[in-house]
């Protein structure tokens, strides 16, 4: 496996702003030689990327088949599009490099947990947008994801907004437009990608209605869209076992693990 950490430099970038890539070898004794990719965007409200939800999914990932990435992206004092440019530039990257890493071209995923899942929707429903191709200097058909796969995600700036997520992301430059702007399920069309969609219905932090707003848009506009709603849960379960339990030994929600056998078979109809 090949494993390297590229710097990422776009407007309003903070130090540690990192892409770290996990690329599966193309062994000559396997008959697999190209690889999708999933493009994790960990969560922490814009005010950090957590750990948890970094590289126990990658591990996850990995362990399906897929070429894995993992987006540090910079966060507070860093305010909205620089979060997305950056996911700009990692999308870049995957494309300039694909050949030498063998991934799938047209079968580019992204991941996002919670705030990270705000940000991986906003790279779906912003990504056809003139103003993200010319900020980013990525040429719109890189910038299209395959599809999403978005983990009790931040969408809406609305009546269930997680406000701590939209106040480090506006901090400084708050306005009703612009939080119109980032109320993403406002934002969905035709072109957006298909999504895998999972939260809990007792989520405190980032109501479920984040999530039934979004499909709810979704569905409106033919976009293909998987949802699975879990009764029981805390918020920012990750993988939901023992690979991304809590120091304190929170975070373990058995009922919930089900959610990356069911996301690998979504994938197996669309990535490979």
């Amino acid at each position: 496996m090949l494993t390297e950490c590229f710097d990422l430099h776009a407007e309003g970038s903070v130090q540690g702003a990192k892409l770290y890539t996990y690329i599966q070898d193309a062994s000559a004794s396997l008959m697999v030689k190209k690889r999708p990719l999933i493009l994790i965007c960990p969560g922490g409200g814009y005010n950090h990327v957590s750990d948890r939800e970094a590289e126990p999914l990658a591990v996850r990932f990995l362990a399906m088949g897929m070429h894995v990435a993992v987006l540090r992206y910079s966060v507070t004092p860093a305010v909205f599009p620089t979060q997305l440019l950056e996911l700009a530039a990692a999308m870049k990257l995957v494309h300039e490099y694909a050949e030498e890493w063998n991934v799938i071209e047209e079968k580019i995923f992204v991941l996002g947990c919670s705030a990270g899942g705000h940000l991986a929707a906003s790279l779906g429903v912003f990504w056809q947008e003139a103003w993200l191709s010319e900020k980013s200097g990525v040429k719109k058909e890189w910038l299209r994801p395959a599809g999403m796969i978005l983990c009790y995600p931040v969408i809406t700036s609305g009546e269930f907004a997680h406000r701590g997520s939209f106040d480090m992301l506006m901090k400084g430059q708050e306005s009703e437009e612009l939080l119109e702007q980032l109320s993403l399920e406002k934002h969905v069309t035709e072109q957006t990608p298909p999504a895998f969609i999972w939260h809990t219905a007792s989520d405190a932090s980032v109501p479920v209605e984040n999530s039934l707003l979004f499909v709810s848009e979704l569905h409106k506009y033919g976009v293909e869209v998987e949802f699975h709603m879990y009764p029981v849960g805390k918020h920012g379960l990750s993988t939901a076992d023992e690979l991304s339990q809590n120091s304190d030994g929170t975070g373990l929600q058995p009922e919930c693990t089900s959610w990356l056998s069911l996301v690998q078979t979504w994938l197996k109809k669309r990535a490979w």
